[in-house]
């Protein structure tokens, strides 16, 4: 039988145990792991009847404003349920696990949730899974994230057969456009990412995006101009970098997709062909 849970949950656990409401307790091992969507998929060694399957839902069918429901251990308080909605949907987030990266996609959830709500199922009001609760933004109240089922769908397979996931790739840093840059680079794009840097040997490089090549300051920040302003990925607009992050999880590295990119100005499509995030 197999358990999804979260990549933090798991890491660098040693002799670790799943037990059930029952109190009866069973090592697991590590089937496969992807630190940057924050996802494990372990295999448990109890009795099949011990392991109740939950509906899975595609988490593309969630709206901003449905209902959803916790169920963790907040703080060691077993079995605890907690209920919300959907704050947003499509949001970035940075964490420790994932470095440099974003964790893409993410539900934003009104719903409490805690230390030890980690790795649980987010349901909707019919009780299917719909996500994988994973953050919270420290100090704040009732702003909370979780990996939607999406995500695990897409890479189920492939961690379990081959023990991870390979995301796609670009090779930039960037950051969202908005008036006050707009108007510090005398450009009518209000939208996008302002491309900062090109890493080298990458994709993008490859491809021939350009990174800022002069230093700006906009209110208390010092940003780099004079890069390409990414709006679109394929038919896809891109508004600001969860965006662009969220969009690029769509596609697997080999894939070619277009980028249309501000140049001096104006519109310039320009192919680029996904590497492997290294």
């Amino acid at each position: 039988p197999l358990v999804v849970t979260n990549y933090h949950v798991i890491d660098g656990m040693i002799n670790g145990s799943v037990t059930f409401i029952d109190g009866d307790a069973y090592p697991f091992q590590v089937l496969g792991k992807d630190k940057y969507s924050d996802l494990a998929v372990i295999s448990v060694s109890a009795p099949t009847q011990k392991l109740i399957p939950l509906p899975v839902a595609p988490s593309s069918t969630l709206r901003v404003g449905d209902s959803v429901i916790a169920v963790g251990n907040p703080y060691g308080l077993q079995s605890t349920l907690t209920s919300g909605i959907v704050s947003q949907i499509g949001r970035a987030i940075q964490t420790t696990t994932a470095g440099n990266y974003n964790i893409a996609n993410v539900i934003q959830i009104s719903t409490p949730i805690n230390p030890g709500n980690s790795g649980g199922p987010l349901l909707d009001s019919f009780g299917r899974v719909v996500g994988i609760t994973t953050a919270i933004i420290t100090g704040s109240q009732n702003v909370g994230f979780a990996v939607p089922s999406d995500t695990l769908i897409r890479e189920f397979v492939s961690l379990v057969t081959t023990g991870g996931y390979s995301h796609p790739y670009v090779g930039i840093t960037g950051t969202s456009m908005n008036y006050l840059i707009a108007n510090a680079l005398n450009t009518s794009t209000t939208y996008g990412i302002l491309v900062q840097s090109v890493t080298a040997g990458g994709p993008a490089e490859a491809a021939g995006i350009r990174g800022g090549n002069f230093t700006i300051t906009v209110g208390s920040s010092q940003l780099k101009g004079g890069g390409d302003i990414i709006v679109k990925v394929d038919n896809t607009t891109v508004r600001v970098m969860d965006d662009f992050a969220s969009t690029l999880e769509l596609y697997f590295p080999g894939q070619t997709i277009i980028l249309t990119v501000i140049r001096g100005g104006q519109p310039v499509e320009v192919p680029v062909t996904l590497g492997v995030r290294p």
